[in-house]
């Protein structure tokens, strides 16, 4: 069997998963959110919290909740790097640097998880374990959350009550991500993931030197960051690392673990606004995206574009041999794609037009499907937008599941759309307008530039890849990097929230004849028309002086 069939097999395969998921996993996830009775666990959880599970919230108080609650964590995750030191389980590692542990602490709150680091050289066990791991978790919560409090926006009629955030987090840390990630766990120690709390013995390098691997908790953190489509782990190399991710088969789990949550969410809202056809929509644009994304990476990278790897018939400069062309490029596609980060390749070594692909599956802004939550949130938003410009069109006010987009609708929408281009072009600049920042670049030229460019679009969409010849561990980068994840997290979950916010108040109009359908071919073709043109206009320029420039030379 040639590579390019067992490719196409593979990615068959993942379609197939993913589809046979879609439904139970959806239903599970709206019973989460919509049973009333509280469980004793869930109980014992409120009394210690302090929180009253009863007690409605506004999207005000809700936002104030969500910000509360992800204050603290980058506090106490920040403090805990610092005094790393001190406790036990360091591996022997010294407390992380201020401007390191800012970066950090920031990136793993946003559900990010850049990591400007070697994990193996940096973190211990006791931080990998209970605070970067506890972040994987709760970060990823508190996106879902937010998506299912926009939901309830559509679904609600003239309310402005929108649910209690300290429920919707306990429910789905405990229900939602906690079960699976335990089961994925054990399924992939059952695979060759290594899982244990002691450090790896000193391994000898092809060079005759020593090199201490630090480690833990692998398999259950495997589990847990792709889950909640974060990235990060104990190893520089990543889902590379044969401890972490050591056949094709845990390979294929990993990407499943990516994509499944948010690609089951649309079954969630459709549930939730009685219309399943509605879920069937969004997922359709999610999917289109998606397929269309990963036909042009791993076409770009068997095209192998370039003197040696055209010699060769490929691009398989850091790729992992173990996984060849096609898988890589899946998983490639599937981590920008989702707010991940998580990586079985160099995405630096991709061709110039394959890299391009990577960093305009951000700029997309992650909504094929995106991260947990925040993947379907933002195609909302951008469905909203949609009928916004049908409207328009026909000379009709424009109307999504009921609910009117008028004027301050729009304004949220629109303001959601500008936040990641504003903090992502204005990083770049401003870091170009720095000679020293120019020393961070690998290469020269546009490829130079189409690093800083992935950074950026890494950390303003909260995803956490990198082009890894990329030198971020610096006093600039670790301060700017971390204030894009820091805005590009809560700007737009602010806006959202003010969004559901006005249309929970809203009473449902009825659907009349002229009413512009958003469950058929032609809405999702317009969403999907909507999302690529927005895109090209903001950043084909930029997009123009990078890969694209790279790529014609």
């Amino acid at each position: 069997m040639s590579e390019t069939t067992a490719g196409v097999i593979f990615i068959a395969a993942m379609i197939a998963a993913l589809a046979a998921s879609y439904k139970p996993l959806g239903d599970y996830v709206y019973r989460v959110a919509t049973r009333e009775h509280h469980r004793k666990v869930e109980r014992g959880i409120y009394r210690i919290i302090g929180a009253r599970p009863g007690t409605e919230q506004n999207w005000a108080g809700y936002a104030r909740s969500v910000l509360a609650f992800s204050v603290v964590g980058i506090v106490v995750l920040y403090l805990f790097q610092r005094v790393q030191s001190a406790l036990p389980l360091n591996n022997g590692f010294i407390g992380v640097e201020p401007g390191l542990a800012w970066n950090t602490a920031v990136s793993f709150t946003t559900n990010t998880n850049w990591q400007a680091y070697s994990g193996e050289a940096t973190m211990g066990i006791l931080i990998q374990a209970a605070g970067l791991a506890v972040q994987n978790f709760v970060s990823a919560a508190v996106g879902i959350a937010v998506a299912i409090v926009l939901v309830r926006g559509f679904a609600a009629k003239a309310t402005d009550k929108l649910g209690n955030f300290w429920v919707d987090l306990t429910r789905i840390t405990l229900w939602v991500l906690l079960p699976i990630s335990f089961v994925a766990a054990i399924v992939l120690i059952g695979g060759g993931v290594v899982q244990n709390l002691t450090d790896f013995t000193t391994a000898t390098t092809a060079a005759g030197g020593d090199q201490t691997l630090t480690g833990g908790l692998i398999a259950s953190q495997e589990a847990i960051k792709n889950l909640g489509t974060n990235g990060g782990g104990p190893f520089n190399a990543n889902a590379a690392h044969p401890f972490e991710n050591p056949t094709s088969w845990t390979n294929f789990l990993i990407i499943y673990l990516l994509l499944v949550i948010p690609f089951s969410l649309p079954r969630t809202f459709g549930r939730m606004v009685g219309q399943n056809r509605q879920g069937y929509a969004i997922a359709a644009v999610m999917g289109i995206i998606a397929l269309v994304s990963v036909s042009l990476v791993v076409g770009f990278e068997n095209l192998a574009n370039g003197t040696v790897p055209q010699a060769v018939s490929a691009a398989m400069e850091g790729k992992e041999v173990r996984f060849g062309v096609s898988d890589s490029g899946l998983f490639a596609a599937a981590t920008t794609l989702t707010s991940t980060g998580s990586v079985n390749s160099f995405h630096d070594s991709y061709t110039s037009f394959g890299g391009g692909v990577l960093i305009l599956n951000m700029m997309l802004g992650e909504v094929a499907p995106g991260g947990t939550g925040a993947g379907l949130y933002g195609l909302l938003v951008l469905a909203v937008i949609t009928v916004f410009i049908a409207g328009l069109m026909v000379g009709r006010t424009p109307e999504y599941l009921g609910k009117k987009i008028g004027a301050r609708e729009i304004k949220l929408a629109s303001l959601y759309f500008l936040v990641t281009p504003a903090l992502l072009l204005a990083g770049v600049a401003a870091s170009i307008a720095v000679p020293e920042n120019l020393e961070s670049m690998q290469e020269a030229g546009p490829h130079g530039l189409s690093e800083m460019l992935y950074a950026f679009a890494s950390a303003s969409n909260n995803n956490g890849s990198a082009f890894a010849g990329f030198g971020a561990n610096t006093p600039w980068f670790n301060t700017a990097l971390g204030l894009c994840m820091l805005f590009g997290r809560f700007l737009p979950i602010i806006l959202v929230l003010a969004l559901a916010g006005s249309l929970a108040k809203q009473k449902p109009v009825p659907a009349t004849a002229g009413t512009f359908p958003t469950h058929k071919p032609l809405f999702v073709g317009m969403v999907v028309g909507v999302t690529l043109i927005f895109v090209a206009l903001t950043f084909l320029p930029v997009l123009a002086l990078g890969p694209i420039a790279e790529g014609l030379q």
